[in-house]
């Protein structure tokens, strides 16, 4: 079992910047793959961002490429996600994910464990 908690969510304006945190419980944390996943009102989960178990690989959607950083620390057991110009369209419950197959890190379905989630508010 891994336990997954997010932070850092909050209410910022278009354009301003914001770091998500994610701790995880396990030492076996190291073995997963890691993602990141948002969630707006009336919408499906969605895909963010995701970075191999050693943290070589990352992959991101389209829609935040170049904005967005995921990153990870093994010996804190923590994943990260750095938010730069955000925008009103990124408002939503941001979702920590581990996997242990990065192949599949896309997938919701394909999640081992899951995050309860944190808000991003972004007015515009």
């Amino acid at each position: 079992q891994v336990q997954l908690v997010e932070s850092g969510g909050g209410l910022v304006q278009a354009g301003d910047s914001l770091r998500l945190s994610c701790a995880a419980s396990r030492r076996t944390f190291s073995g997963y793959a890691m993602a990141w996943f948002r969630q707006a009102p009336g919408k499906e989960r969605e895909f963010v961002a995701g970075i191999s178990s050693n943290g070589g690989s990352t992959n991101y959607a389209d829609s935040v490429k170049g904005r967005f950083t995921i990153s990870r620390d093994n010996a804190n057991n923590m994943v990260y996600l750095q938010m730069l110009s955000l925008k009103p369209e990124d408002t939503a419950v941001y979702y920590c994910a581990a996997n242990a197959w990065y192949v599949r890190i896309r997938v919701p379905d394909a999640v081992d464990y899951w995050g309860k989630g944190t808000l991003v508010t972004v007015s515009s």
